[in-house]
């Protein structure tokens, strides 16, 4: 009895720490509507909104929401993702930041009736590379690696195998806000709902080599 209740207890201090943990984030361009329970955020996203630097289009806007915490060094950030998708150009998932003129979103956008897994990377610009799904996928797993001056980004349908879709450039030994990112540019809002949205802490590359060599 005594087992039971002590792992009773220690699951409900993790689910409550997870919890915990995602309730206390931050909101950059918060949206009217967003709730946060049983381990997930989900949001009406704000119509006429998105990222995006200059490039092609010839305009910059700023204003999607996005919920993050922030995070020094390397690590891997994860999180389950699924949308209500409307109209063009709605899109969801993770979003690493530096500031305003630097940034990594990924995820599922919807673009002529298409899903398409989605990289925008930003510096000073932006550029958009896009992987054209055959099929419609109820739900995507999204995952960043963070190492030294990149960031990898992968998909996967399962949790399990895990596919890479970009490797990209940003700034090593600077804090990244990370976290979820939502965006409706050519509609008017649609429901996005992330689960079990993680980052883990990776010990620095250069620091353990140091350690090893310095025995």
């Amino acid at each position: 009895m005594k087992r039971l209740i002590l792992s009773l207890c220690m699951i409900f201090t993790a689910q409550r720490t997870y919890a915990q943990t995602l309730e206390k984030m931050s909101w950059f361009n918060e949206p009217e509507k967003w709730e946060v329970k049983n381990n997930s955020l989900s949001m009406t996203v704000t119509p006429q909104s998105d990222y995006w630097r200059i490039s092609h289009y010839g305009f910059t806007v700023d204003d999607a929401p996005f919920y993050y915490t922030t995070y020094g060094g390397e690590f891997e950030a994860k999180v389950k993702i699924s949308g209500q998708y409307k109209a063009r150009f709605d899109q969801m998932g993770l979003m690493l930041r530096t500031d305003k003129e630097n940034y990594i979103k990924a995820g599922i956008e919807f673009v002529n009736g298409k899903y398409n897994l989605s990289t925008v990377v930003t510096h000073g610009t932006s550029d958009w590379s896009v992987i054209t799904l055959d099929k419609t996928p109820s739900e995507v797993w999204i995952k960043a690696i963070r190492r030294l001056d990149a960031v990898e980004i992968f998909y996967s349908f399962d949790d399990k195998k895990y596919t890479m879709m970009r490797n990209a450039h940003l700034q090593d030994n600077t804090p990244v806000t990370v976290g979820l990112m939502a965006a409706c540019p050519d509609g008017n809002g649609f429901t996005a709902v992330f689960e079990h949205f993680k980052v883990k802490h990776l010990p620095d590359q250069r620091r353990l080599k140091w350690l090893e060599n310095n025995k």
